[in-house]
């Protein structure tokens, strides 16, 4: 029996949309992770490709990495892991010389807030909402968090994100400077297409040069953050808190952190 395929992809002229479309809120497990990175490798090879739309199916964009996967591992090996799925990810994305729009169609949380972050350009539907959410299993920031939310919104505001834990809504996020505009929900795909055709129609080789130009001005640490923040989840990863974290979701009850 063939496996179904966790991302969609449609491709009208020179915008591409991957869509993700994960059962269990569009999760990310491994397969995701690199069959989106493979994606967007083809798109930077793919000269009819000039904008990338990025959204979730359903009212989810991303709930972050799927929680069962962690629980059923006996060993963690989080270098290698991030390594091989979200730091590669990310790099991905940020390397690929074609504007990619975020079209966050619903909550976005921990390695799917990072990914949204990721993006260039970020369009939210009124429902959106964004949450750290690292802290409710006793890990800290990965995907590249660390850098990209408190360059967005300000070391205070990602503190207060990463420390409440408490959603932001998409009138936040726009206030905030993370999302560029908020629509109705029903809106979201019809306003993500039109700007990404604007987008298709400009010159392609300066936008590439463009965002390398950001990325070196702005991102040039995203590398070193990545590396550090492998550090640290290897340090969070093994920590009675982060066990405790992982069997309260499953067990849907509020955890009991020991600072262990």
């Amino acid at each position: 029996m063939a496996e179904v395929s966790s991302l969609l992809s449609q491709q009208d002229g020179g915008v591409l949309t991957l869509t993700l479309a994960r059962r269990k809120a569009n999760a990310f497990d491994e397969a995701l992770i690199l069959e989106l990175a493979d994606a967007l490798r083809r798109a930077g090879k793919d000269d009819v490709v000039r904008c990338v739309i990025l959204t979730g199916a359903g009212h989810v964009f991303s709930a972050g990495q799927d929680i069962s996967i962690l629980a059923g591992e006996e060993r963690i090996l989080v270098r290698e892991g991030l390594e091989r799925t979200y730091n590669r990810l990310v790099r991905q994305m940020r390397a690929l010389e074609k504007p990619i729009l975020g079209a966050i169609n619903g909550p976005a949380a921990g390695a799917g807030l990072g990914v949204a972050l990721a993006t260039d350009i970020r369009i939210a539907a009124r429902s959106a909402r964004f949450v750290f959410g690292f802290g409710g299993i006793g890990l800290t920031a990965d995907s590249g968090i660390s850098l990209t939310l408190p360059v967005l919104i300000g070391l205070g505001r990602a503190s207060e994100m990463a420390f409440t834990n408490e959603p932001l809504s998409a009138e936040q996020a726009l206030d905030y400077g993370l999302v560029n505009r908020v629509v109705d929900d029903a809106d979201l795909p019809g306003e993500a297409r039109a700007m990404a055709e604007r987008i298709a129609a400009g010159a392609p080789r300066a936008h590439a040069l463009t965002k390398r130009a950001f990325q070196r001005a702005v991102l040039g640490g995203l590398d070193a953050a990545l590396d550090y923040e492998v550090y640290l989840q290897e340090a969070a990863a093994k920590t009675e808190d982060h066990r405790e974290g992982v069997r309260a979701f499953l067990e849907k009850r509020p955890p009991l952190f020991r600072g262990r």
